[in-house]
């Protein structure tokens, strides 16, 4: 094997790897909500209700070109508030695009309509109306995707929190979005930890009877490790007085911006939908 080659890593390795990206790309996003961006100066509540606005015309409007718009706004809102279009495309459009093209794919054959050509040694149909039906439902998932990253990679997570109740959101959905969150950032720390020290104690490769062992017990000490680790969460946030409520020493006040950016979010969703009819 030649020196510039990396050996290809086993699933150990990969796993670590993933798991690592995965924190990165959560720090990432606080990293990114503290800029200077436009989006970043705008009040949470403004940019919870606008980017909402967005999706819902995205939902409701049944012509491509008006969706692909969307997402062009997107992707300009993205590069004037200075995020990371590397791990947009890249990491988050990608995933869910690839993800949607999968859920997709059986339309293209399912749906009737007229026929456009036919897949070699199976013999399945493609019809026109199962690629327009697939295309809208890609592009669509390429839109919603961008425009929740924009809230989510502009926003502290708290405060996105305190914006879901400013609007009245439950607060038992708050508190359970809010500890999923955090739970899931300690929950991926806990299984690296483990990859790395199973690694670290692994001398050789291993039989694949041994791997699959090895990764079952992995998963059913993490289980009971979250198990045992939740319940210690929630004991210690109602010592200390937690019921639910978000409470943050930073005010929202509505500024002169916020109201214009606001008012062009609903303009922008109300003249979608209108041209999506």
């Amino acid at each position: 094997m030649s020196g510039n080659v990396r050996p290809r890593g086993g699933f150990a390795e990969r796993t670590v790897n993933g798991l690592l990206e995965a924190m990165e790309r959560a720090m990432l996003a606080e990293t990114n909500a503290a800029g200077t961006g436009w989006l970043q100066r705008l009040d949470p509540r403004v940019k919870l209700a606008g980017l909402l606005s967005l999706v819902t015309a995205v939902a409701m409007s049944h012509r491509a070109e008006v969706i692909a718009a969307l997402f062009g706004v997107g992707i300009a809102i993205a590069i004037a508030s200075r995020l990371p279009l590397s791990t947009l495309l890249s990491g988050v459009s990608l995933a869910t695009v690839a993800f949607s093209s999968a859920l997709a794919l059986p339309a293209i054959f399912l749906t009737p309509g007229r026929t456009v050509g036919t897949v070699p040694v199976v013999g399945w149909t493609i019809t026109a109306q199962g690629l327009t039906t697939a295309g809208y439902l890609v592009l669509r998932v390429a839109a919603t995707t961008t425009l929740g990253f924009l809230l989510v990679f502009s926003t502290r997570w708290a405060h996105v929190l305190k914006a879901l109740r400013a609007f009245r959101v439950p607060v038992v959905f708050v508190v359970i979005l809010g500890m999923t969150y955090r739970y899931i950032l300690l929950l991926l720390e806990a299984a690296r930890d483990m990859f790395d020290a199973r690694r670290s104690r692994t001398v050789g490769p291993l039989a694949g009877r041994e791997r699959r062992r090895l990764v079952t017990q992995g998963a059913g000490v993490l289980l009971a490790k979250s198990l045992h680790l939740s319940g210690e969460v929630f004991l210690a946030m109602q010592a200390r007085g937690f019921r639910g409520e978000v409470y943050l020493l930073d005010d929202f006040v509505m500024a002169r911006t916020d109201w214009i950016a606001l008012a062009s979010c609903a303009g922008v969703a109300l003249a979608a939908v209108w041209a999506g009819r």
